[in-house]
């Protein structure tokens, strides 16, 4: 028995070398988001301290020595915060997380009847949810857009 090879099939296969995988093309790719160049060049440090989110977030008890001491950023980095706001994927995923809560408000007054003081309160806390939820997941993902967008 002798090894036949088809090249009809093969015209269009891609193969590797033994032990690696596709490699990115420079065509296809995205560039890597630079995500403190970013951050300098949308100037979101001095907007935030003219909107006085960073004395407000003091007087909470917020400060940097705070998050560093609390260990935020690490914990932020195991959480893969830091890592999905690099990800090109996010802003759409966050943009349908949107929708979804949006339309969830909504379907919940219309599917559960009103017989009950409870279901009233249920709708109440699914509408407030879901309009607070959908508007932060909105706000997120054009956050996140804004900060993957190259100039």
């Amino acid at each position: 028995m002798g090894v036949g090879y088809d090249y009809k099939t093969m015209q269009n296969s891609t193969v590797f070398p033994l032990g690696e995988g596709p490699r990115s093309s420079p065509l296809t790719s995205t560039p890597p988001v630079k995500l403190l160049t970013r951050v300098e060049q949308l100037k979101l440090l001095t907007k935030a301290e003219k909107a006085g989110l960073l004395s407000a977030a003091e007087k909470f008890g917020l400060s940097l020595s705070t998050i560093e001491k609390l260990g935020l950023l690490s914990k932020a980095e195991e959480l893969g915060v830091l890592s999905a706001a690099t990800d090109p994927g996010t802003p759409g995923a966050l943009l349908t997380l949107s929708l979804v809560l949006l339309v969830l408000g909504p379907s919940c007054v219309y599917l559960v009847p009103e017989d009950y003081p409870w279901e009233l309160a249920l709708q109440a806390l699914v509408v407030l949810l879901s309009v607070i939820g959908g508007s932060a997941a909105f706000a997120a993902s054009n956050f996140v857009s804004n900060l993957q967008r190259s100039n």
